[in-house]
């Protein structure tokens, strides 16, 4: 069933406030898939399924799939279009606020799952946010995110931005193609792109809570230069942090999106000295 008809059938009216702009392109659904790499014991998690689409195509690649819709008339439609793949247990339907999900209940831990899903665009970076630090930590994600936001997260020094330090810092993201406006019903003002970041295993959340308290202050005011911000959040001498720039071979002007991933933990193992 199209997605006009599925719409009209359980009276749904696409939400502009919500960002509800579905995924309608079958080709696009099927890049994601080729690209999600999924075998039949994965567990994968879709964070807003929409009409369906593109859980359709994960129910036949994966052992099981968790879906979390927050609206209630498409959850109502997704019980009806999937009710066999729900009664089996194949599908598991949360109707929840992903960001006020309750993860270990519904059985997904660290490293044990695969995000793929069409993101909402208006909460991209809290959902970033939540996988990347707060957990649980998917194996990887392939998603649908903003194109402006997918150049963002694989930004460069001298274009860093906190979100692409956070992605950078845990995982390794890659753009992998982007996405027209046509491909989606009705069509969005912005063009798409699919995201992959294959997280780092090796990284504790825990361990980097400096270097974030650091750059929150670093990226505040992103025309002051970096030692006026860290001073002021950190209540130290300005001189003190300009030595340890200098210490580190680095031009004083410095502002925070100069800096890389390794050396914004670099810094923050330098300033520790001084706290």
């Amino acid at each position: 069933m199209e997605a006009k008809e599925l719409c009209k059938k359980f009276g749904i009216t696409p939400s502009k406030a919500k960002g509800q702009n579905f995924l309608i392109d079958g080709n696009i659904v099927n890049k994601i898939i080729k690209a999600s790499n999924l075998k039949s014991n994965d567990v994968v998690l879709e964070v807003g399924p929409g009409l369906g689409v593109l859980t359709e195509k994960l129910l036949s690649s994966a052992g099981k799939v968790i879906a979390i819709e927050l609206d209630r008339k498409a959850s109502s439609m997704l019980k009806e279009r999937f009710v066999k793949e729900i009664k089996s247990g194949k599908l598991s339907l949360v109707e929840e606020d992903v960001l006020r999900v309750n993860f270990p209940a519904i059985g997904l831990s660290d490293f044990e799952f695969k995000l793929v899903a069409n993101l909402p665009y208006s909460i991209t970076s809290k959902i970033f946010r939540l996988f990347l630090e707060v957990g649980p930590r998917p194996s990887e994600m392939v998603v649908m995110i903003q194109k402006k936001v997918a150049r963002r997260i694989i930004a460069k020094p001298g274009d860093m931005s906190l979100l692409s330090l956070s992605v950078q810092l845990y995982s390794d993201p890659e753009v992998l193609f982007d996405v027209s406006p046509n491909c989606f019903w009705p069509a969005p003002e912005v063009d798409s792109s699919v995201v992959k970041l294959k997280l780092k295993k090796d990284i504790n959340p825990a361990d980097y809570k400096l270097v974030f308290r650091l750059a929150r202050m670093g990226f505040a005011s992103k025309r002051k230069q970096l030692h006026n911000n860290l001073s002021g959040g950190l209540g130290k001498d300005n001189e003190a942090i300009k030595k340890i720039i200098s210490e580190l071979g680095w031009n004083e002007k410095i502002r925070a999106q100069d800096l890389s991933v390794p050396d914004w933990v670099t810094l923050s193992k330098r300033i520790q000295e001084l706290l």
